[in-house]
């Protein structure tokens, strides 16, 4: 499961003439508002190729595309010196909420970029992630809401009667960021199954026995914990899909748990047993080696090979499942986030 970056812009409002008297203050109000139109379209293409995209230099392109739409929209509006007779209040609001949304695709992206580099690292690192970008998208947020707020004064200021009807873009940002957080929501929980099972791995890789049910234990309780979260998640829009795909495999790795590992565990156990027998045999001469010693250790080594036999026949079916859950929800995901955000 890969996780979407997504900043959100979403400000449209149509206007309707209330008196004639007032054509000039809707004439400038109108010029921002297709200025911010503009912008508008170019965060839409952006967010299409976030969620339709998987090449990361087509992604930045789209983002580097809309920086230029907000430089040259915010320049048009700057020159606007005058403002509406001598008014400059909302030209300069306007400005500055273009130049916080210009720093939010610039430096914090950056930022963001590079936490996201080190997430995969820890959980602790993905949570420090996710909660960055949410602190970025609601400071962008609340930055919507005084633009709307400010847009709201100058036109009650000049009596414009204003249609707050949302628009289809609008919907289409809207739902965008809906998709997303849902895919975060149930992305965090697999994450955290996920990166246990990967410090899983590398302890059996060690043969440290103890890390193994270090690991494993806490598998069990983030799956059971996990199991538990998403009985309370409804499916996206009648979409069960991606919420299936994360209960499978959190059922999966409760599994691997509670069945593969004590499989495990019991071989390295016997596997020990069975080096110290044959190195307690192999330091002794021929001569001083007993008949019982010879034959407990022949039928060790009898034993051995079945255990051999059987712990790579687990270890096969074990990694095919693992492999086949984390394909699936990988695949599912991207549909998930394709299905659902508009390619249009």
């Amino acid at each position: 499961m890969k996780l979407k970056l997504l900043s959100v812009f979403l400000f449209l409002s149509n206007l309707s003439l209330h008196a004639q008297e007032f054509k000039t203050p809707v004439d400038y109000l109108t010029f921002i508002n297709n200025e911010q139109l503009q912008i508008s379209k170019s965060t839409w293409k952006y967010t299409q190729a976030v969620a339709h995209s998987k090449s990361a230099r087509r992604i930045d392109a789209t983002r580097k595309q809309l920086i230029k739409s907000i430089e040259v929209s915010s320049k048009k509006i700057e020159n606007l010196t005058n403002g509406y007779k001598g008014d400059v209040e909302y030209r300069d609001q306007t400005v500055h909420f273009f130049d916080i949304r210009k720093k939010s695709l610039n430096e914090e992206y950056e930022k963001l970029i590079d936490m996201q580099e080190v997430a995969e690292q820890s959980y602790d690192a993905m949570e420090a992630y996710l909660l960055t970008r949410d602190l970025v998208n609601k400071k962008l947020d609340a930055e919507n809401e005084n633009m709307e707020k400010a847009f709201n004064a100058f036109a009650n200021k000049y009596n414009i009667t204003v249609n707050n009807e949302e628009s289809d873009l609008s919907k289409k940002m809207q739902l965008s960021n809906d998709v997303f957080d849902y895919h975060t929501v149930l992305y965090l929980i697999f994450f955290k199954v996920n990166f246990t099972d990967n410090n899983l791995s590398k302890a059996i890789e060690a043969k440290d026995l103890g890390k193994i049910q270090q690991n494993a234990s806490s598998l069990l309780l983030f799956a059971n914990e996990g199991l538990e979260k998403i009985k309370t998640i409804a499916p996206f829009q009648k979409d069960a899909s991606l919420l299936n795909a994360t209960k499978d495999a959190l059922e999966y790795y409760k599994k691997e748990a509670e069945q593969f590992v004590p499989t495990v565990v019991s071989f390295f156990m016997f596997n020990d047993k069975f080096e110290n027998a044959k190195n307690s045999l192999e330091g002794k001469s021929a001569k001083d080696r007993t008949k019982e010693e010879i034959d407990n250790y022949n039928t060790m080594v009898k034993q051995y090979n079945k255990e051999v036999d059987n712990f790579n026949k687990a270890n096969n079916a074990n990694f095919q499942e693992k492999n086949k859950n984390i394909n699936t929800i990988n695949s599912i995901g991207d549909n998930f986030i394709s299905r659902h955000i508009p390619n249009d």
